[in-house]
């Protein structure tokens, strides 16, 4: 219990000065080469120069694609700051080398409450069972009123589009989920289309403010 409090404790004083994030969900496993990782590290970029913190597991892959995107615009300029929640696994995950700043978890339950507690929406490209894991945990926690209806963007539709044939023709017609629950995500393969989605539910949604003054935005929580 001890441990887990000052887990709690350690992330919380990391984390509490990265202002309105957005967090980036994906697969570890696809190289530089990969068209998913290109895509990761365009919407990275996107979100930075959004004003958005990037926030994501710290590891390779996907990951790693997202905070380089988002350290890369900000090289440029923008106000968007890199960071990740790393997990300590028996195969050594070592944090990527584009971030501002990591903490290194133990327990994935508290790497997730970290994950989803400053994020004003989420971003989910290809995975395996760890992103499915984190993307349907916070379709849980937006759907059961836990947290607020944060926007979530799937991206991939070749990839995802089974997944989600079989959640809008089996479950919903077995009565397992509602069918307003199908608005609580958007499916693309857009990055224009993914980035208005965030704009219209995270900044005007929430109302978030830029900064006064600030050259290229960051954004002040609601009022």
């Amino acid at each position: 219990m001890l441990r887990i409090c000052a887990e709690f404790v350690r992330g919380f004083r990391t984390l509490h000065f990265v202002g309105p994030c957005v967090t980036v969900f994906g697969s570890a496993r696809f190289d530089e080469k990969h068209p998913y990782y290109v895509q990761a590290r365009e919407m990275g970029s996107r979100l930075a120069w959004e004003g958005f913190t990037v926030m994501t597991g710290g590891g390779p892959g996907i990951m790693e694609a997202a905070n380089r995107g988002a350290m890369e615009a900000r090289a440029q300029g923008a106000r968007g700051l890199s960071i990740g929640c790393n997990i300590e696994l028996p195969r050594e995950q070592r944090p990527n080398p584009y971030l501002d700043r990591f903490v290194d978890f133990r327990y994935f339950f508290i790497r997730k409450v970290m994950l989803v507690k400053y994020s004003y929406a989420f971003v989910i490209l290809p995975g395996g069972f760890g992103t499915l894991d984190e993307m349907f945990e916070a379709l849980t926690l937006i759907q059961t009123g836990k947290i607020k209806n944060f926007p979530v963007v799937v991206m991939g539709t070749s990839y995802w589009g089974d997944l989600f044939k079989f959640i809008q023709d089996k479950m919903v017609a077995a009565g397992t989920i509602s069918p307003e629950d199908l608005r609580l995500f958007l499916l693309t393969d857009s990055p224009e289309e993914a980035m208005e989605h965030i704009r219209r539910y995270a900044i005007d949604g929430f109302k978030l403010r830029a900064l006064p003054g600030a050259p290229k935005r960051r954004w002040l929580f609601g009022e």
